[in-house]
């Protein structure tokens, strides 16, 4: 699997540099507009080929995250607008920031992100010569022959070549998807948004989110009021009523007033059932005990599939992060019964030091869309209140695999069984 991935990223780092001679000449293109500018025949030019720069980038960004996980935050769309003479629509893009950021992108791309991603490339395939090519030709070579530093003029010195271009194939492979996150982290240092928008996006953020959470919190509320009158109040009134009759009758009839105090204790008992269930549903018992790591193991054992649980937690997490990333996991655990159709998930829980990652992949039909359904939106929604994300991978077909990360830190010692 490790090969497999390696091998995928080689292939990755050759299309990055390919690309990267496409965003030269579209980047070149570009200027060549703004250098035309000052005679008028730049209006024509720099829409489309600004737009087509503006494609170029969001499909870079949108590449970054897919293959090496790295999130690049776009820009505002491209100020050119729709309707209006050309000369407006030039000025719009001229005065968007993003625009700039994308043309410097452009230039710097084909020379650092392409020399980047050459560097596995070069060693892979000089390092096939020296295996596949080196052992047949050096003869024909005559004395000037060298491969790297090994002068090849006979068997021994070639088989040196031949094991120094087998360490370059194993080197180049191997370096290819560090190289791809590097060149990742190269493109969000580029391609981000300016700072100003990334400001402008939180506070707006940061806004739907309390108005978020105050309406989770609110109709928490009236559920936990709606439970407790339909459940708990309702069975605590009707056991005052039983026990008033059961006293009235001790004195007159005891076989009755015995029946009935016998009625009281089976009331008591469903209330405090009611009452337990409510708790759970709030703040079950073992994740404040023993933590997300054996929460998780809990909602395994009480559900019907095969579910396989990984937990590489190093300590206790905040606790609402817990509550959070448990009812996450009980939710998605619940639609891969009921709507997927899986018989097998698998449920890995990790921390990289900065940010919780939960991920449950089940082998069912897959085709789950959150624009489709809105449990899927709400539990978007109850991770927001963190600044987690709830990343859906769910081709038709399956297997569907939910990836949920939420920023937070490692804040007690171990105390789980994991």
């Amino acid at each position: 699997m490790r090969l497999k991935r390696a091998l995928v990223a080689v292939g990755r780092c050759q299309l990055a540099g390919l690309l990267a001679v496409a965003v030269s000449a579209v980047g070149s293109l570009v200027v060549l507009a703004l250098l035309l500018l000052p005679i008028g025949a730049g209006l024509r030019l720099l829409v489309p080929a600004a737009t087509a720069l503006r494609a170029l980038s969001d499909r870079s960004r949108a590449r970054a995250a897919r293959w090496t996980g790295t999130r690049i935050s776009p820009p505002e769309p491209l100020g050119a607008e729709s309707s209006g003479s050309r000369s407006k629509r030039a000025g719009g893009i001229l005065a968007d920031e993003g625009f700039w950021r994308d043309l410097v992108w452009a230039w710097l791309e084909p020379w650092a992100g392409g020399f980047l991603v050459a560097v596995p490339l070069m060693l892979l395939w000089y390092g096939a010569f020296g295996t596949l090519v080196q052992p047949f030709v050096w003869r024909h070579l005559g004395p000037g022959n060298w491969y790297a530093f090994v002068p090849v003029s006979s068997t021994p010195t070639m088989l040196a070549a031949l094991a120094l271009g087998v360490g370059f194939m194993v080197a180049g492979v191997s370096m290819a998807p560090g190289i791809l996150r590097l060149h990742g982290r190269w493109t969000r240092l580029l391609l981000s948004a300016p700072r100003r928008t990334e400001l402008t996006r939180r506070i707006t953020q940061l806004t739907d989110t309390r108005a978020r959470v105050l309406d989770v919190q609110a109709a928490e509320l009236r559920r936990i009021e709606r439970d407790l009158h339909d459940g708990a109040q309702a069975r605590l009134v009707a056991l005052g009523m039983t026990l008033d009759s059961a006293t009235r009758l001790l004195d007159s009839d005891p076989a009755a007033a015995r029946g009935l105090l016998l009625e009281v204790g089976e009331a008591s008992a469903r209330a405090l059932e009611d009452l337990r269930n409510l708790v759970h549903g709030i703040h079950p018992p073992v994740l404040a005990d023993r933590g997300l790591g054996d929460a998780v193991r809990s909602l395994a054992l009480d559900s019907f599939l095969d579910v396989h649980v990984d937990v590489r937690l190093a300590g206790r997490l905040p606790a609402p992060v817990e509550s959070a990333a448990y009812f996450v996991v009980g939710e998605t655990l619940a639609n891969a019964a009921k709507h997927a159709g899986a018989r097998e998930v698998g449920i890995v829980l990790d921390h990289d030091g900065l940010r919780l990652r939960v991920s449950v992949t089940d082998d069912g039909r897959g085709g789950a869309d959150p624009a489709k359904g809105s449990g899927l939106r709400g539990l978007q929604r109850r991770l927001e209140s963190f600044d987690g994300v709830l990343t859906l991978d769910s081709p038709p077909g399956g297997p569907t695999t939910a990836t949920m990360e939420i920023p937070c830190v490692l804040s007690s010692p171990k105390t789980s069984s994991c």
